[in-house]
């Protein structure tokens, strides 16, 4: 399963893709979202990129993100459930 709501919440099963030319959502990988990142995975660097990757494009403030599995790239982004998540959901 790529994702669960539960109340008014919304996780994410993601695997980040550090050193990426440019911050995506690549498309589905198994069960999974595969979002690209620039940023490498060092020091939190790629956690952070994420986390302002996923602000910018849900229209979520970045305190509101959690990020569970921080040194895995297999992770879950736990989000608030709004409009712009939802439609981007329901095109998966």
């Amino acid at each position: 399963m790529i994702y669960q709501i539960k109340d008014d919440k919304v996780i994410i099963n993601v695997k980040a893709q550090p050193n990426s030319s440019k911050n995506k959502i690549a498309g589905i990988y198994g069960d999974a979202i595969k979002i690209n990142i620039k940023a490498p995975a060092v020091e939190g660097a790629a956690n952070k990129e994420l986390i302002k990757f996923i602000s910018k494009e849900f229209k979520i403030p970045k305190s509101e993100i959690i990020i569970k599995g921080e040194t895995s790239k297999k992770k879950q982004l736990i989000l608030p459930l709004n409009e712009k998540v939802k439609k981007f959901l329901e095109s998966l």
